[in-house]
């Protein structure tokens, strides 16, 4: 299994930035992508935002043009720059790692989650 390790959270004012990190360590054959989901309060998780091994990057349409994900040059750290933060993006953010643990075994896991709190 993969571990995941998220910091960067916390509590900023609207129009403001926070980057969130990401780093994965463990059976790792190979990565596929890595990624940002989020949970609001009584809300499903959705995706904010992924990378794929290729350097291909996906973004939800709310977080376009203010969040941009980028990733380590070994790509077993994943970034999540946030600019022009908004009350509605407050949520638990979630990295996650899709990877291969040997030649053919697909996994998935996620981290811990990491507050963050936009104040209006």
């Amino acid at each position: 299994q993969v571990g995941l390790v998220e910091s960067g959270g916390g509590l900023v004012q609207a129009g403001g930035s926070l980057r969130l990190s990401c780093e994965a360590s463990g059976n790792i054959f190979s990565i596929n992508a890595l990624g940002w989901y989020r949970q609001a309060p009584g809300k499903q998780r959705e995706l904010v935002a992924t990378i794929t091994n290729a350097g291909t990057t996906n973004y939800a349409n709310s977080v376009k043009g203010r969040f941009t994900i980028s990733r380590s040059n070994a790509a077993t750290t994943v970034y999540l720059q946030m600019n022009s933060l908004k009350p509605e993006d407050t949520a638990v953010y979630y990295c996650n790692a899709e990877y291969y643990s040997d030649v053919s075994t697909f996994e998935q896991s996620w981290g811990q989650g990491t507050q963050v709190t936009v104040s209006s």
